[in-house]
């Protein structure tokens, strides 16, 4: 059961996605506050992603998208100064309604996000999906090695761990996270990185004989 009101930890680079674990090195005041509240509470972190030219606000408040991810701390080692690495595990995904400005580190009342989870009667559709995004792989990855998913992970599993772990741009991942079924999920993948074959097959040096 997610809290109505979640610890928010904007980030310009990275996106949470459900089921997935994040790594994360935390060592502003603002955010080792927010690390020591959630451990002595349920231990969630809302992942939210700052939109273009946070820059000139970072110590304040910058714009975020509105669609983050909420993080579980599955693991949290204190460092002598009070920095914190800690490791996240996605729960599931939310929408900022609106900030409370009552702490240092920023607060947001939120709403649950459904869609992370197929029903059965998508299940031959997300898993077609799966085969369509692991074979558009193939070209993509370094010459000599091999793309390797583990046939025991579910489809939905497959599916965000990708999204989060492939060389995508930040915004590309936010859209994906955005949408609002698995399977809708699945199909932007597929897209992007048919697009992104087609483009490196262009730019791809032409052999000589």
């Amino acid at each position: 059961m997610l809290p109505s009101t979640l610890p928010l930890f904007p980030l310009p680079n990275v996106v949470l996605f459900p089921g997935v674990f994040l790594p994360l090195h935390i060592f502003e005041a603002r955010y080792r506050a927010m690390t020591e509240d959630a451990l002595a509470g349920d231990r969630m972190i809302g992942m939210a992603l700052l939109k273009p030219g946070f820059d000139a606000e970072y110590e304040g408040r910058p714009p975020i998208y509105p669609v983050g991810c909420v993080g579980l701390i599955t693991h949290a080692e204190r460092l002598p100064d009070g920095r914190f690495n800690v490791v996240l595990q996605g729960v599931e995904r939310f929408r900022v309604k609106e900030e409370d400005g009552s702490r240092v580190y920023r607060l947001g009342l939120i709403e649950r996000l459904g869609g992370d989870i197929a029903s059965p009667p998508d299940a031959p559709t997300l898993h077609a999906l799966r085969d369509r995004i692991e074979h558009l792989l193939v070209p993509l990855v370094e010459r000599g090695s091999e793309l390797t998913v583990p046939p025991t992970m579910t489809d939905g599993d497959v599916i965000h761990a990708l999204a989060q772990y492939l060389d995508l741009a930040p915004i590309e991942r936010q859209a994906l996270l955005e949408c609002d079924t698995l399977v809708a999920r699945a199909s932007a993948l597929a897209d992007l990185l048919e697009i992104k074959a087609m483009t490196a097959g262009r730019h791809a040096p032409s052999s000589t004989h």
